[in-house]
């Protein structure tokens, strides 16, 4: 920096951070001293030359820089446009297609370009004559003839001018038949960039996608039509750049790429209605609605009822109402997306049929986009087949690395070894090298990366992550070798994804320029029992002497290391924690059976159960929960009656006799079960849960991955701003006053524990308004351009977009999994309940417990205030709950002691009101609302727990009939046997 500011030559500094290093202040500020004659870096004057010039480069797509800094520099846009690449891709496709074209016209922007560096020096000249003719300049003929010469090759540089133009229409006309290619190409880039969005790891870049669009290009076949060979030019450059994007994307994140894909060029071809695809992303449904149908819950008739406000669903409420039956027989078959609509709906669009799919069976949803998907774009997206680890080998070189993205239990460098054998690069000839990076391993990895390039060989870097500080090194040498290398060098590099996005570390360089893959294991107990049995072989089951033991605990083994594995996709239902189950925990445990089985004459049933149970896997399992959960599944597959030929691992699914290793293969073929939550000891409603919870997510996820140019809307296009701006005047308008504390004191004469209660819930209440009121005022503010948008208001403005509650409002406000809309109007329920209570501070009829920031406080409250009335002690009582067969409307006053709570909701099964005892839920019903409870506080000594359950009760406002999935809400009961009761709005 110091020769250059002394030399005046120009300075580019690369990737540059939101902060800027403050050493570079005083030269972005211009701040000289001495006349202009120095500038001081740090703690140096340095001579300063006026013709030093200082560029700043940054990567970042939409970077919050300073506002100083945005003043002191000159700032230029360099990111590429939609419209942009499409006219840069169309100029590469008509290259490819027809070169004569392109040169053409590259030849006519060079003559039209000269035509006028012709005319600009013809008129310069004459000027320049003219001003310094003297006298009567008509007598100077040299000047009338130069005016004459200049005249006349104006009029024919026009005449050529306009020529140019009619050659110039026609060679557009020619080209134009090629840009349905390139606006597809374009839309394609654009989907695929904003992946990042999903996953900091799916980072690409622009010259790695021109690579895949030109092979596209020459992978097409081709045909004499055009139209046919721009549609399969299409077809080639879709699927091209579908499987170049899909393998370094998880399973989980594939089909929510597929359908933003098929949602874009659908929308570009103007196939699909934009608020319909509004509705189907948002799901706007109507709150505080009654659904007259039993086979419908509240939530989905709300979504109905917003529906039939729109033309095209018009009568669909009363459709369902007037034909119950037939609908029913629809709503509730196994695969509904498969089913006809009853009526003439079964005639409505593929998208209008998602629709109303999305209100009656949200938990198919995965389901019919898979086939919507299919329907629009072919088999070939849906089906999902990992491409062959040599074909994607082809496609890179010294320049290109190879990023494997590690998943739990698969070992992918596997395939470069074998590939490397195919080709003669092994660990023996000393042409491949393997690098696991950690402390002190930087240097070894660099010789190793040195060495290769300029020989030709292999490296394999293992895991860096674990090595942040050295990752900008790595850049930089992946960089310098990515030219002049040998042309066989070879970059394998391996990396766990980061757990949130703010702990991400791999550079933004490394993962543009390298072809990401993923490998993840196996889904489903089918795939995972075969791969479980995979780690053993013909040998393994021959080796112990008591064989017929070995082979039935063995295989009984691999389905109880089956289940554990599985269990994870079912979240906080299958485990209130994620535990790294590998396969090592399986092959250990049957090293462990092997030597007890020859140690002992009988069985050890016990030991090996505690073995396997606390030791081998319950050693990840921190949660007791979880291990109560792993005892019992030993307890069902490991017993004594599993000799006998009695054991069923599953329904419909008896354990195996004695058969060689591929019969065991064979038997996972033809006697297990399809797929279903059953086979993990699982009610059916788990998988419910499950499924819907997948589908919000993909449908989040897609809704954030819309262009932010514009709100989806028909006619006139509703901007993003415009929406935003309604939804906070809305808000602002509804909010009631903040409670006056000091007045509401006064009203009162005794601080009873209740009212305690009461102030503390509207202190909690008023933190949390005051800061709603203040973010939407200083929005608004924002939006006007009064105020500079900051990052936290522009964060706030996607999330009213988004309709997701903003982060500083959930940092202030009660546990909640609910959408903007029906939070907020929970918000407003909850202050009318507050505003009623604190009106005269008398005990409400009924509590609404789940309508409280701490509802643990009014639990409190009911035995301080028993405790105060009869002078026991707090620490010897207990609460003592009756389950009453009332609901809230049939109680006019509250209890003389304790209180009578409602809101209340049970998961994992039912009360039966009749009976008055727990009950196994009902098929699709996850949550049902219980009566009345009347809470009141005893001595611990009276309590009578005979008959009792114990229920862990969570205070939450959810999504009515969502299925839980929060980190807080880690209890899930039909693993336990025991249900758990959930606070609901």
């Amino acid at each position: 920096m110091e020769r250059a500011l002394a030399a005046g030559e120009l300075v580019l500094i690369e990737n540059l951070e939101e902060s800027v290093d403050p050493v570079l202040g005083p030269l972005l500020g211009r701040e000289t001293t001495k006349k202009g004659r120095y500038i001081k870096i740090g703690d140096k004057e340095c001579d300063f030359n006026p013709a030093f010039r200082l560029i700043l480069h940054t990567k970042l797509a939409n970077p919050h820089f300073q506002p100083e800094l945005q003043a002191q520099c000159t700032l230029i846009n360099f990111t590429v446009t939609q419209d942009g690449l499409e006219d840069q891709l169309l100029a590469a496709v008509v290259n490819m297609e027809r070169p004569d074209l392109e040169e053409l016209k590259s030849d006519l922007t060079k003559q039209q370009n000269g035509f006028k560096i012709t005319l600009k020096t013809l008129e310069d000249n004459l000027l320049s004559r003219l001003s310094s003719a003297s006298g009567n300049f008509l007598g100077d003929t040299a000047l009338v003839e130069n005016l004459e010469i200049t005249k006349q090759t104006a009029a024919e540089i026009e005449e050529k001018v306009q020529e140019s133009k009619v050659t110039e229409t026609k060679i557009n006309e020619a080209r134009e038949h090629y840009r349905p290619a390139a606006a597809r190409a374009s839309l394609l880039y654009f989907t695929m960039n904003n992946l990042h969005a999903i996953h900091p790891m799916y980072q690409f870049s622009l010259k790695a996608f021109s690579i895949v669009f030109q092979k596209a290009i020459e992978r097409a076949p081709p045909d004499e039509n055009l139209a046919v060979r721009v549609l399969k030019l299409i077809d080639s450059i879709t699927f091209s750049v579908f499987q170049y994007t899909t393998r370094g994307l998880f399973e989980c994140d594939k089909l929510t790429y597929t359908a933003q894909v098929t949602f874009q060029i659908l929308l570009m071809s103007k196939e699909i209605n934009t608020v319909e695809l509004d509705f189907l992303l948002r799901y706007p449904a109507q709150t505080r609605v009654t659904s007259p149908v039993e086979f419908l819950s509240d939530h989905s008739w709300g979504g109905i009822k917003a529906l039939s406000s729109m033309e095209e669903f018009r009568n669909l409420d009363r459709d369902i109402e007037g034909s119950a039956k037939r609908w029913k027989k629809f709503i509730e078959s196994e695969c509904p997306e498969k089913e006809k609509f009853p009526q003439e709906w079964k005639n409505k669009s593929a998208l209008q049929r998602l629709c109303i799919m999305r209100a009656i069976r949200p938990d198919r949803m995965t389901y019919a986009v898979r086939d919507f998907v299919e329907e629009n774009l072919g088999s070939k997206y849906v089906v999902g087949r990992s491409l062959d680890f040599a074909t994607t080998f082809e496609e890179s070189g010294p320049a290109t690395p190879m990023f494997f993205i590690l998943s739990p239990g698969v070992d992918p460098l596997k395939d470069v070894e074998k590939q490397g054998k195919k080709l003669g690069y092994t660990f023996n000839n000393r042409n491949l090298h393997n690098v696991s990076l950690g402390q002190g391993q930087e240097v070894v990895a660099e010789q190793a990366l040195d060495l290769a390039a300029k020989e030709g060989h292999w490296v394999i870097l293992q895991n860096i992550h674990l090595v942040a500080k050295w990752l900008s090194s790595l850049e930089k040498k992946l960089e310098q070798h990515s030219e002049g290398s040998h042309r066989d060098f070879r970059v394998f590099i391996s990396a766990e994804p980061a757990p949130s996005p703010d702990s991400h570390i791999i550079p933004q360089g490394i993962l543009e320029n390298s072809i990401k893959i993923t490998n993840e294991a196996p889904t489903g107990m089918h795939a995972n029992l075969h791969k479980a049995l995979d780690n053993f072989n013909q040998d393994t089951l021959e080796v112990c002497t008591r064989e017929n033991e070995f082979k039935s605990i063995l295989f009984a083994l691999c389905y109880f290391h089956a289940v554990v594995a599985e269990r994870r996709k079912f979240g906080p239902q299958g485990w209130n924690r994620s535990y790294p189950f590998n396969t090592g925990d399986l092959t250990i445990s049957v090293n462990v059976l092997y030597n007890y089985l020859e140690a002992s004459s009988k069985v050890p049933y016990d030991d090996l159960r505690y073995l396997f149970g606390e030791i081998m896997y319950g050693g990840h399992i921190t949660d007791d929960w979880d291990r109560r959960l792993c005892k019992t599944y030993l307890e069902e597959f490991i017993k004594p009656e599993m000799l006998e030929g009695e054991l069923l691992l599953a329904p419909g699914f008896p354990l195996p006799g004695n058969m060689d290793y591929n019969g065991y293969h064979q038997y996972i073929d033809d006697a297990l079960p399809p797929e279903s939550p059953y086979l993990y000891g699982l009610h059916p409603n788990a998988e419910i849960g499950f499924l819907t919870q997948t589908s919000e997510k993909l449908f989040r996820v897609v809704l954030e991955m819309q262009p932010r140019d514009t709100s989806v809307g028909e006619g006139g296009v509703v901007t993003r701003e415009e929406t935003v701006k309604a939804l906070l005047e809305e808000m602002l308008e509804k909010l009631m006053d903040e409670f006056n504390i000091a007045e509401l004191m006064a009203k009162v004469e005794e601080r009873t524990p209740y009212v305690v209660v009461a102030f503390q819930e509207c202190e909690r209440m008023n933190i949390l308004t005051s800061e709603i009121k203040r973010s939407l005022k200083e929005l608004d503010l924002g939006l006007k351009g009064e105020l500079t948008m900051t990052s936290d208001m522009e964060n706030l403005q996607n999330a009213l977009f988004l309709d997701t509650v903003p982060e500083s409002w959930i940092k202030r406000a009660y546990p909640s999994t609910a959408s903007l809309g029906t939070w907020f109007a929970d918000l407003l329920t909850r202050i009318k309940e507050l505003e009623a209570w604190t009106g005269d501070f008398s005990l409400p009829s009924t509590v609404w417990l789940a309508g409280f920031f701490n509802p643990q406080s009014f639990l409190t409250a009911i035995m301080q205030s028993t405790a105060r009335k009869y002078e026991w002690p707090l620490d010897k009582m207990t609460l003592q709950c009756d389950v009453t067969k009332k609901n809230r409307e049939d109680f006019a006053s509250p209890p003389r002691e304790g209180a009578y709570v409602h809101g209340l909701f049970m998961e994992g099964a039912r009360w039966d009101t009749q009976t008055g005892i727990i009950t196994d839920a009902r098929l699709k019903e996850l949550t049902l609302a219980m009566p009345v409870i009347f809470i009141k506080a005893i001595p611990a000594d009276k309590q009578d727990i005979r008959r009792m359950r114990r229920c862990k009760i969570l205070v939450f406002a959810v999504l009515e009939n969502d299925d839980l999935q929060d980190e807080d809400t880690r209890w899930w009961s039909e693993k336990l046997k025991s249900p758990r009761l959930l606070g609901n709005n």
